[in-house]
């Protein structure tokens, strides 16, 4: 493992799962509906994937932990939202007997008042090796920035969680101000063959700020598992 601070140079722009939809990756959401509802039921699901956000921040990160959501899936039918939760710590979301289920639920049905949604339904999905989900790991990551722990301490770590779950390969880049020196600057440290420009490669991707006291850390990470 080496980690290198970045050079400044054109391309890289597209990003890995929407360069990969149809091929080895597929939507978050599905559902379709006519040109004139497109922009509503897209609202629509950015107010169900607040209510869940906000529900993680106010129940879960003020307890010092994470919350552990990978993604959520939203299915739409004719009067009914199903809503599935992928996270690694199903229990730190489930409080005792199912409320915390029950109040998602809630917050997504009191946001979705005006629409013509009449039910919504919260499942969730247990990961078996949640650290292979770049999500979870971001998150892991942010707090211990915020925590003031040495970014370069945080990344072996990050990566060696990440190596335990059988992943072929693994980037993970850190820019802004680290361990609070005056000029930003990104580092970045690679695990393996994460092969971007490869579209049959299964590779996981995505961006996580970290809140810190010197200002906005970006993470981002690349996992790489296999080529179908």
């Amino acid at each position: 493992m080496c980690i290198r601070r970045k050079r400044k140079k054109m391309g890289q722009k597209i990003n890995p799962l929407g360069f990969r939809l149809g091929i080895t990756k597929n939507h978050n959401s599905h559902w379709f509906a006519k040109p004139n509802n497109y922009s509503e039921f897209l609202q629509e699901d950015r107010k169900v994937r607040n209510c869940i956000d906000n529900y993680v921040y106010r129940h879960v990160k003020n307890s010092s932990n994470y919350g552990g959501v990978a993604r959520v899936e939203i299915q739409r039918k004719t009067d009914l939202i199903l809503v599935e939760i992928h996270t690694g710590f199903p229990a730190l979301l489930v409080e005792s007997h199912g409320q915390g289920i029950e109040q998602i639920r809630k917050d997504v049905q009191q946001n979705l008042l005006n629409s013509k949604i009449r039910r919504v339904h919260v499942t969730l999905t247990e990961i078996a090796k949640p650290y292979g989900e770049p999500n979870i790991l971001a998150e892991y990551i942010a707090i211990q920035l915020e925590n003031r722990v040495a970014f370069r301490r945080t990344i072996r770590k990050a990566i060696e969680l990440a190596k335990e779950t059988d992943i072929k390969g693994i980037k993970i880049q850190i820019a802004g101000r680290l361990n609070g020196t005056e000029i930003a600057r990104v580092e970045w440290a690679r695990e393996g063959r994460v092969p971007l420009q490869t579209l049959r490669a299964q590779i996981n991707y995505c961006y996580y700020p970290a809140q810190t006291v010197y200002g906005v850390l970006g993470i981002k990470i690349w996992i790489f598992r296999d080529e179908e």
